[in-house]
C-alpha cells in the first residue's frame, strides 16, 4: 500500500500537465501534423484528402515560377520590414531614454502601433495613399498611384508593416536600455568619449541580447504578415506583393488547392526554422551577455 502511494505521489505532479498538453495537442500539434498529411494529397473543395500523390505537390511548387516569385518577394519584404521596424524602434527608444518634459506622451505615441490592428491601419493607409484624395500625394505634390504601381506596392506594404512592428520593438529596446548601467557612460565621458562612440561602443553591445531576440521575433512576424496585404493589394498588382502567406491563403480559399497550400505552409515552416537555427548559431559569436 505504501509503495502504491509513493508511486501515485511520483506520478501526480505530471497529471497537472495533462490540460496543458491537451491544449497544445489540439491547437498546435494536431494542425501541424494535419498540414503535413494534407500536403501529400489532392483534396476536394472542403479540404478533405482524396487522392494520395506523395511529394507531387512539392515538386509542382519547386517547378513553379509563381512560387519562386513569392519566395523572392517575401524575402525582400522581410528584409525591409525587419530593418525598418528595428531601426525605428531603436531610434525612438534612444530618444526616450532620457528624462525630459512630455516624455510620457512621446513614449505612448511610439508604443501605440502595437495596439493598432493591422487591418484598421491598412484601411487608413489605403486612404492616405489614394492617388486622388490621398494626403500623401497632396503634401508631396506627387501624382503616383502607390498601391497599384508594381514598383512601389511592395515598399508601401513593407513600410506599413515596419511601422506596426516598431511599437513592440520600442518597448523591447526601452527595457534593454534601462538595464544598462549608467556608470559606464559616466566613465566614458571622463575618458572623453563622444556620443557616437558611446552609442557604438557601449549602447549597442549592451543591447546585443535584446537585438538578437528582437531580430528573431521580427523575422517570424514578417514572414507571417497577411492582413495588410489582403486589404491593400491582394497580392497585386500582378504578383508584386504575393507574399507566401497570401499565396497559401489564395490557393486554399480561392483555388481550393488545400494540398498545395499545405505544402507551401510546410516549406514556409522549414524556411523559418532554418533561419532561426542559423541565427542561434551566429548568436554565440555576436551576442555579449
Amino acid at each position: 500500500m505504501n509503495q502504491l502511494r509513493q508511486r501515485l505521489a511520483g506520478v501526480s505532479p505530471y497529471c497537472y500537465l495533462i490540460p496543458c498538453f491537451a491544449v497544445f495537442g489540439m491547437f498546435l500539434f494536431y494542425p501541424f501534423f494535419k498540414t503535413i498529411y494534407l500536403s501529400l494529397f489532392l483534396t476536394d473543395k472542403l479540404g478533405k484528402a482524396k487522392i494520395f500523390v506523395g511529394l507531387k505537390n512539392y515538386s509542382d511548387l519547386l517547378t513553379s515560377e509563381s512560387f519562386y516569385n513569392s519566395i523572392l518577394v517575401t524575402l525582400i519584404f522581410v528584409v525591409i520590414v525587419v530593418f525598418g521596424s528595428m531601426l525605428l524602434g531603436l531610434a525612438t527608444a534612444v530618444l526616450c531614454s532620457k528624462t525630459f518634459p512630455g516624455i510620457r506622451a512621446f513614449s505612448t505615441a511610439y508604443a501605440l502601433p502595437m495596439a493598432i490592428a493591422s487591418s484598421g491601419a491598412a484601411m487608413i493607409f489605403k486612404v492616405i495613399l489614394n492617388p486622388t484624395i490621398g494626403v500623401f500625394n497632396k503634401l508631396t505634390g506627387l501624382d503616383i498611384n502607390w498601391i497599384s504601381d508594381p514598383r512601389y506596392a511592395l515598399i508601401c506594404v513593407a513600410v506599413l508593416t515596419a511601422w506596426l512592428n516598431s511599437g513592440i520593438n520600442f518597448l523591447y529596446f526601452s527595457a534593454g536600455l534601462g538595464n544598462i548601467d549608467e556608470s559606464i557612460y559616466e566613465r566614458a565621458s571622463v575618458d572623453g568619449a563622444s556620443g557616437v562612440q558611446k552609442f557604438f561602443r557601449l549602447t549597442l553591445p549592451g543591447l546585443s541580447p535584446i537585438i538578437f531576440y528582437t531580430l528573431v521575433v521580427n523575422i517570424i512576424q514578417a514572414f507571417q504578415s497577411f492582413g495588410q496585404v489582403k486589404i491593400l493589394t491582394q497580392g497585386g498588382p500582378g504578383e508584386s506583393t504575393n507574399l507566401i502567406v497570401y499565396s497559401i491563403y489564395r490557393d486554399a480559399f480561392f483555388n481550393y488547392k488545400f494540398g498545395s497550400a499545405a505544402a507551401q505552409s510546410v516549406i514556409l515552416f522549414l524556411i523559418i526554422m532554418a533561419l532561426t537555427l542559423v541565427m542561434f548559431k551566429v548568436e554565440k559569436k555576436g551576442v555579449k551577455y
